[in-house]
């Protein structure tokens, strides 16, 4: 899908926020992008959905063009709803801004929340809703114009433990069921290990690709309780640790 080669990128204020970054990303991936906060994560994100540009190296797209409109999906570390919208109509926004009228999006629009399990709750304003709710507004969203590439950065981060794994489980069955390439950034070990079949480790400040791990776990979804499971996050701590000592 997406070759990057040597992408560098400094900001006005003089910070290096990523150096000599690599990567190819392969249809069908889900890829997460592991490492502390600060290291350049969000910033390589951003530069993969188009949102800024590197000052050195390149991103080439396959197809020989950026993925156009509705083509990728975004979802935010705050689920960045308006509050004074209703799950429906903040799940229409990115199509109404496409000139798709409400009536015409409404079939997308309800089926986008019902297959993130907020059935009965298409009129609830997000103040109404709990965070892990909102959360699941804001992954339809990205999903309602059924993107072939959805970035995420950190959405699961603020969400208390029993709703982050819940969410975590529901994303795998969305990813399968959808076929989509997902890149996932996030600082948490155990996050990386459970959701992704490519993590990434990313250094501090500049980053830079350390290696990159395959999780040997089944794309079937695992058990958090699989010995597998504890044998990659014991394996990834290390290989992030060694990372980290080395910088």
């Amino acid at each position: 899908m997406l070759t990057i080669s040597a992408a560098g990128r400094r900001f006005p204020t003089g910070t290096e926020a990523l150096r000599g970054v690599s990567l190819r990303l392969q249809d069908g991936d889900f890829m997460a992008l592991l490492g502390p906060s600060g290291c350049g994560k969000s910033t390589l994100l951003r530069l993969i959905a188009g949102l800024d540009q590197p000052d050195t190296g390149t991103l080439r797209w396959d197809a020989g063009t950026p993925p156009g409109p509705g083509d990728i999906g975004y979802v935010f570390q705050d689920a960045t709803l308006l509050p004074w919208a209703s799950a429906e109509d903040n799940v229409w926004l990115p199509l109404r801004l496409r000139g798709v009228s409400r009536d015409a999006a409404r079939g997308d629009t309800v089926a986008a929340l019902n297959r993130v399990g907020l059935t009965g709750f298409e009129q609830a304003r997000p103040g109404q809703l709990s965070g892990g709710m909102r959360m699941r507004v804001s992954i339809a969203r990205a999903l309602v114009t059924k993107p072939r590439l959805l970035l995420m950065d950190e959405p699961f981060a603020a969400l208390d433990e029993f709703t982050r794994h819940r969410l975590q489980d529901d994303l795998l069955t969305m990813w399968r069921d959808i076929g989509c390439t997902v890149v996932f950034v996030t600082h948490s070990i155990y996050e990386a290990a459970f959701l992704a079949r490519r993590i990434v480790l990313m250094t501090p400040r500049p980053g830079r690709i350390d290696r990159e791990m395959t999780s040997p776990l089944p794309a079937d979804g695992a058990s958090r309780l699989d010995p597998a499971y504890a044998t990659l996050v014991a394996a990834v701590s290390e290989a992030m640790a060694a990372a980290l000592r080395s910088t």
